[in-house]
């Protein structure tokens, strides 16, 4: 399937671009396109690799051009760009439709121009019930990536959707890292607030379940466990050897759920179980308004969302042995400096 292929990363220099080229950067892929603003990153890649089969190309996935540009010749596609900051994104929200909706239409209607075999396009589980900019525009993007799917003739076009991804950058476990290293409080929203606990390898995994095997406009979902926050800082404290470390609980910030849910309701009753995974079907309705308001499904009343509520719950040595699994968190635990994922 890889052999003499060329893939394309946009947003290729995050922590998920980075992933994927521990994982395919000595298979029998020919090209390996990394796509992104930041020249500084480019460059910090290029250097790191030192490898023929990566190609970086500077641009922006809003720019139309620039993306036809990157697209031309490519076999398939990790659409990873997006705007993700929950605070940013609300303070400035028309920068995230920009990016993470328009710029998934750009992305989606250069591949199916290009002749491109699939797409994954990569979601938030803050896509589901969105509360805030960051979800509302993580939502819509799955929506443009089904829309386009319904005419993306032979370009396949998946979504993959999946939770916090465990110490990358600007989340709360480096925080909570920092602030015991330095004495401070650690600082807690809600002690029950749950989340679902993946790490990057996680991530990529899901990706490359959907590449292997999804059709076009299905949406895919990893089954993952969850943890309180609470659990969470308390894993820490122990795994640092600081287990009476203060607590301060600071109250839910604008923008934060309870909990978060990675399959509505409505989906979960069409869904289909692979075991470590969900797969929702595409919407196949068509432009015949009438299926939209004259016909129903009673399961859809009986079902539950799948949230980090209700998945497998995490206690403190379960939190420990996940945490366990990052190098940053082995590091850490060795008494060395460590940098969150970017």
């Amino acid at each position: 399937m890889l052999t003499d292929k060329t893939l394309l990363i946009t947003g290729g220099t995050g922590s998920f671009g980075n992933a994927v080229l521990k994982r395919f950067l000595d298979s029998d892929l020919l090209e390996i396109r990394i796509f992104s603003r930041d020249e500084k990153k480019q460059d910090d890649m290029r250097r790191h690799y030192n490898n023929t089969k990566l190609k970086f190309y500077i641009g922006d996935v809003r720019d139309y051009d620039s993306v036809i540009n990157v697209m031309r010749g490519v076999d398939f596609v990790f659409h990873a760009a997006a705007l993700k900051q929950v605070p940013s994104c609300e303070f400035h929200p028309i920068q995230a439709t920009k990016t993470n909706v328009i710029g998934t239409e750009n992305v989606l209607e250069a591949a199916i121009v290009c002749g491109v075999t699939r797409v994954i396009c990569l979601s938030t589980d803050k896509a589901v019930y969105p509360i805030n900019a960051m979800g509302i525009s993580k939502a819509l993007m799955e929506k443009v990536a089904i829309a386009k799917s319904r005419n993306s003739n032979s370009t396949i076009i998946c979504v993959t959707r999946y939770g916090n991804v465990m110490a990358s950058r600007g989340s709360v476990i480096p925080l909570f890292v920092h602030q015991i290293r330095s004495g401070q409080s650690i600082t807690i929203t809600d002690p029950n607030m749950t989340r679902f606990m993946m790490t990057l390898d996680d991530a990529v995994d899901l990706v490359l379940y959907a590449f292997e095997n999804g059709s076009s406009g299905e949406i895919f979902v990893q089954k993952s466990p969850a943890a309180t926050i609470e659990v969470l800082a308390q894993a820490l404290t122990g795994l640092m050897e600081r287990p009476h470390h203060e607590i301060r609980i600071i109250g839910t910030r604008h923008g934060e759920k309870l909990y978060e849910a990675l399959l509505s309701r409505e989906e979960i009753s069409c869904a289909a179980d692979l075991g470590d995974y969900f797969c929702v079907p595409p919407d196949l309705r068509d432009l015949n308004y009438a299926k939209f308001v004259e016909e129903g499904d009673d399961k859809i009343s009986r079902a539950e969302d799948y949230n980090s509520h209700n998945t497998e719950r995490l206690d403190v040595d379960g939190m420990q042995k996940l945490l366990l699994k990052l190098d940053f968190m082995q590091a850490i635990a060795r008494g060395e400096n460590a940098v969150a994922e970017e």
